[in-house]
């Protein structure tokens, strides 16, 4: 019976038929959400099942959706018909995901769900809603290319997401090419939302201080203007504490900071093609270095 036939299912496009039902493959690199980097979760196409959380989502540069884990129950696991990989269907209705694979430790838990994106669904939610009981924490720095910023955060144990956008301006919604202008007042910032109970707020402003000169006046490296100014803005008056605690180690070790310490600020997240910029080009950050401070 085609799916076409089920009033329990979607109706599916003959392309959307072609992976689903015969267990094609969608051309690597062209599905939607093998970059989708937002919050949420992943639905089976043909019948809205739940099966993947976005934190358990990783670039393997593949060309697919790639997941190291599954929603309790949610998939299931058969023999491919070529005697030789691991098929994964949906566990509710049967439809065709792609296949899994392991050994090529990508991540801790070693594990690839490879999923084409067209058999998937994509529904935003907010971290608490799709991990209830953790608490969590977000810091707003800036410290010059946003670029650099994010790839030292990215990875850092209790991290759980980082964004870079903009921050401190009079231009609601500010795109790239106004805040280039340096006219707008904001700053290239990065929003790092961390785990509570795995990390603290002190311990990501170290880093902040660490990997860029917050000694350099609206400048890091060889960018220079007023959005790539040593700025924080603080969310609460613990955060305030904090970072004026940190500013005073350093000039107490002779460093001059300049970093501005401000009350929170209204985020604009940038462009989806600044987000994990160095991630999707494998390139390296060229004004960010790590230097042990404290």
């Amino acid at each position: 019976m085609s799916s076409q036939d089920s009033p329990k299912y979607n109706k599916l496009t003959p392309e959307e038929e072609m992976v689903i039902i015969h267990k094609g493959t969608e051309a690597p690199f062209t599905g939607k959400y093998y970059r989708n980097e937002d919050t949420g979760l992943y639905l089976c196409k043909r019948c809205d099942a739940p099966l993947y959380r976005s934190t358990d989502k990783f670039d393997a540069h593949c060309g697919w959706p790639s997941f190291d884990d599954e929603i309790e129950g949610a998939v299931k696991r058969v023999p491919d018909a070529d005697g030789r990989r691991t098929e994964i269907i949906c566990a509710n209705c049967g439809a065709h995901l792609g296949h899994i694979f392991e050994g090529e430790h990508f991540t801790e838990k070693n594990i690839r769900h490879c999923v084409n994106s067209v058999s998937l669904n994509f529904k935003p939610m907010t971290f608490d809603t799709l991990h209830p009981g953790i608490k969590t924490g977000t810091a707003l720095f800036g410290g010059g290319c946003f670029w650099g910023m994010e790839h030292y955060f990215k990875n850092v144990e209790g991290v759980i997401s980082t964004t870079v956008g903009y921050a401190g301006g009079t231009v609601k919604n500010p795109t790239y090419k106004q805040v280039s202008t340096d006219t707008t007042g904001h700053a290239e910032v990065i929003e790092v939302v961390y785990d509570t109970a795995k990390t603290d707020y002190e311990t990501l402003a170290k880093l902040f201080f660490e990997i860029h000169d917050p000694t350099q006046i609206n400048r890091q490296g060889p960018d220079t203007g007023y959005r790539y100014r040593s700025v924080v803005y603080c969310k609460n008056d613990k955060q305030k504490e904090i970072i004026n605690k940190l500013v005073n180690i350093l000039k107490n070790k002779g460093l001059n900071v300049v970093t501005e310490i401000n009350d929170d600020a209204v985020f604009y997240p940038a462009e989806d093609y600044h987000q994990n910029y160095y991630g999707k080009t494998g390139g390296r950050p060229y004004c960010h270095f790590r230097i042990k401070r404290f």
